[in-house]
């Protein structure tokens, strides 16, 4: 299998953002919606500005109106969307080809809400399911559900609680097209470890 991809989501900050490239992160996350690590659309595209070509620049948005992302994207020249809210496959579809939806996958029930984002969306990224949040729970689910969705023949990203401690028995259950690892590379929300990312890259480029 290829090598499994990387997302490092929740950047802040271009130190972070440049260690995570340097380290060999193949995409960054920016998020958009309410957030502890929530960036203004202006420090978003200097960091991206600032940074060498062929990585990915990926926007984290919950329920935000398509014409504001479209602008979004434009402005701060995210290259994908990843859409944490109630977003209807219509909706994803309109964005597309920058849209990566992302579920909340709580029981074998999620599978059927799965497969109707087919063709609709560029992959699917599998987050932990929280009554209160959209996601950065830093809490895994049941990686059995995500071998079940992977089936369906869409490109799967990885998300929830992921770190070094679990990255290699995630990769390993799952085979995911990337992983996406954000609270788990952290010092505290909105900075990130220089030292858990190496740990992190490390691990999955041996795995």
């Amino acid at each position: 299998m290829d090598q499994v991809k990387v997302k490092i989501c929740g950047i802040t900050n271009l130190k972070d953002a440049s260690i995570a490239v340097e380290l060999g992160a193949d995409a960054l996350g920016f998020i958009f919606a309410e957030s502890p690590r929530r960036i203004s659309p202006q420090k978003a595209r200097a960091i991206i500005n600032a940074i060498p070509p062929f990585v990915k620049t990926v926007g984290v948005f919950v329920d935000e109106a398509p014409t504001s992302i479209r602008t979004m994207i434009h402005d701060c020249g995210l290259d994908l969307v990843q859409l944490h809210g109630d977003e209807s496959p219509a909706l994803c579809h309109g964005l597309m080809p920058n849209a990566i939806k992302a579920l909340r996958i709580k029981d074998e029930s999620d599978l059927q809400t799965s497969q109707t984002y087919q063709k609709k969306v560029r992959a699917l990224l599998l987050d932990t399911y929280s009554s209160d949040k959209f996601g950065g729970t830093g809490k895994t689910f049941d990686w059995d559900l995500a071998v079940k969705i992977k089936k369906l023949g869409m490109p799967i990203i990885l998300s929830g609680g992921l770190g070094p401690l679990n990255i290699r028995r995630a990769i390993k259950t799952v085979r995911p097209y990337a992983v996406d690892v954000n609270s788990g590379v952290e010092e505290h929300p909105g900075k990130k470890s220089h030292i858990l990312i190496r740990d992190l890259m490390e691990k999955v480029r041996h795995e």
